[in-house]
């Protein structure tokens, strides 16, 4: 069990990209964010056909779940509450990991790269778009007009940890909006696509084991958080998805997870209690910041300052020599491609299992 006595908690070597007061922390540091948000995000993603290839090949989602979702939180909440330099690692190594995830599209003609620039937007607006609607969906409500703006602000300075230009991030709701309508004659709900989005609306599956005696309950916020995270889903790509829930149910859960949200935010150790069931090695990222553990300094760098001090090249220009040599397994050898990224990466996200 994590310990979280505040004299206990390791500290962030800095405030990483945003820091105290930012409307980033304000979002992410809600407890709708890696529940509702989260799932929300990765359920949308699939819709993508490259994406969802990509996700079919590695088998991740299946063969392991929980380190899955552990994993790809832990990332997310870094970008948002990490130190500099870790988080440029970590998007450093991810390249690495993403290299592994390349092949012939399995519907359609074409291949995938989840290095992709267009994959990495896909997955950078989704995933920040989604946080901010469970947000105001089932958290405190609707940001400032300023607040708004700074956030998809935000939301371009963290696409510099990707493979994508944050040149091609919308700055407004309204650009957000017009960037998924351009996306959604691309959508497909293919066999594989619907067998992810319900495989991870099965929120059991990312959950540790539970004493007999508390199984009712397990089940019961799982099903709530289902029935919230397709709440937020719009009609469309329900029906495209084949996911059927009444517009009731899409009512009634609101106040559910609105007083919910507010009462587990309440108290900072029972929040990170409840997010060590559902993602252990986040909570080491989140409790400086609940807890108020100021870093060792107490400055905010942005992405190219950081890389500059530490060494690391743009994330689209990273490790090109190995992606080269994973595609020249995969499209010229017909092999499977190497592990290395996945290895490596579990000094910094987590083990694999």
């Amino acid at each position: 069990m994590t310990k979280l006595r505040r004299s206990e908690v390791e500290p962030h070597e800095d405030y990483g990209f945003f820091g105290p007061g930012s409307v980033v922390w304000k979002v992410w540091s809600f407890p709708t964010a890696p529940t509702v948000g989260f799932q929300r995000a990765v359920v949308v993603e699939e819709l993508d056909p490259p994406l969802v290839a990509a996700v079919h090949q590695t088998q991740g989602i299946y063969q392991r779940p929980r380190t899955r979702y552990d994993r790809t939180l832990r990332y997310f909440a870094m970008v948002a509450f990490g130190g500099s330099r870790e988080v440029c690692k970590a998007a450093d190594i991810l390249v690495k990991v993403h290299s592994k995830a390349i092949g012939h599209l399995p519907h359609g003609e074409g291949t995938y790269d989840a290095n992709d620039p267009a994959s990495q937007l896909w997955i950078q607006l989704t995933g920040w778009h989604s946080v901010l609607y469970a947000y105001e969906k089932y958290g405190p409500g609707k940001l400032t007009e300023q607040e708004e703006s700074e956030y998809w602000e935000a939301c371009a300075l963290a696409a510099e940890l990707q493979t994508c230009s944050p040149d091609d991030v919308p700055r407004t709701r309204d650009g957000v909006r017009a960037y998924f309508e351009r996306m959604r004659p691309r959508l497909s709900a293919s066999p594989i696509a619907r067998q992810a989005m319900n495989h991870l609306l099965t929120t059991e599956l990312v959950l540790p084991p539970t004493p007999r005696w508390a199984r009712p309950v397990s089940k019961a916020v799982a099903r709530a958080q289902r029935v919230a995270t397709i709440a937020t889903m719009p009609r469309w790509m329900r029906e495209m998805a084949g996911i059927r829930q009444s517009r009731l149910l899409d009512v009634l859960i609101v106040p559910v997870m609105k007083v919910s949200f507010a009462l587990a935010h309440l108290d900072a150790r029972v929040e990170l209690r409840l997010l060590e069931r559902l993602s252990p090695s986040t909570v080491s990222v989140i409790a400086p910041v609940r807890l108020g553990v100021p870093p060792r300094n107490k400055e905010v760098l942005t992405p190219a300052e950081a890389r500059a001090r530490y060494g690391y090249a743009k994330p689209a220009e990273a490790h090109l020599e190995f992606r080269a040599l994973q595609a020249a397994r995969v499209f010229g050898e017909g092999g499977a491609p190497s592990d290395q990224g996945l290895v490596e990466s579990q000094e910094i996200l987590g083990p694999l299992a």
